[in-house]
């Protein structure tokens, strides 16, 4: 257990009454941000709060810091750590958009030794993973990025507060002197068992620029790249159309 914001709801249900629980909130070494020339390290029971707080976050990856703002409320986010987001692997979390467009890779740690999973590798389907019985995640490590042309971090749910979103999603852009894309990175999160990376959309405009045409068929090849879900939060439509719309208004050409 990490913050316990989850496993503490599922407890007071009597859910989790037969397991035993391991707090690590002793080990304060993993509560820590530390920057270096490449990359940040953040470790597993940083909380929501601490990353929206820590200046290189803000600096380094302000999508990320943009999800922490919209998980729950205060209270949770005071909690709620981004490990314990990962290893719940709900496909609502919201910070996993931004993680995927950050390639965000996963330190492992067992008594069998350490090994590292990039972030989708992570995630088996719904509330599962693919750790090992005793592996525990010590730390995200996120590769610093050159500076995009333009980013975006939306979630998209029945509330403007502590909604759990119906479509969330993270994009990165960078573009060559001639106006053409250099590369794209396009994330969505509650669309699919677990989130997911537009690959199909973003190696069609690598190398393109960006006219209505080309925008307009990016738009269609999301289908390609994710087949939204029907729950009780939202329909399989209202997702496609709602996260085509939120690629269309990250690639539109300016005006």
């Amino acid at each position: 257990m990490a913050g316990g914001t989850d496993i503490m709801v599922l407890w007071n249900a009597g859910e989790q009454n037969d397991r035993g629980i391991l707090d690590l909130s002793a080990l304060k070494s993993w509560g820590r941000v530390r920057e270096t020339d490449t990359h940040i390290r953040v470790g597993a029971l940083t909380t929501m709060s601490q990353l929206q707080q820590n200046d290189a976050v803000r600096r380094r990856f302000p999508l990320l810091t943009q999800a922490s703002a919209t998980v729950g409320g205060l209270q949770i986010q005071n909690r709620a750590t981004l490990a314990g987001n990962i290893a719940n692997a709900s496909p609502a979390g919201d910070s996993f958009p931004p993680l995927a467009v950050y390639d965000a890779q996963v330190n492992l740690v067992s008594a069998a030794g350490r090994r590292t999973l990039p972030l989708l590798e992570v995630f088996a389907g719904v509330k599962k993973t693919n750790l090992q019985p005793g592996e525990l995640i010590a730390a995200i490590e996120l590769p610093i990025p050159k500076r995009p042309a333009r980013q975006m971090f939306r979630k998209v749910g029945t509330r403007a507060a502590q909604a759990i979103s119906k479509t969330v999603a993270a994009g990165l852009l960078w573009m060559r002197r001639d106006g053409s894309v250099r590369e794209m990175r396009f994330a969505l999160g509650s669309m699919a068992p677990t989130v997911r990376r537009l690959h199909h959309v973003e190696d069609y405009v690598q190398g393109r620029k960006l006219t209505a045409r080309t925008v307009e068929a990016a738009c269609a090849m999301l289908e390609n790249d994710v087949s939204p879900i029907d729950d009780l939060r939202s329909t399989r439509e209202y997702r496609m159309q709602v996260s085509k719309n939120l690629l269309r208004s990250f690639l539109q050409p300016s005006r």
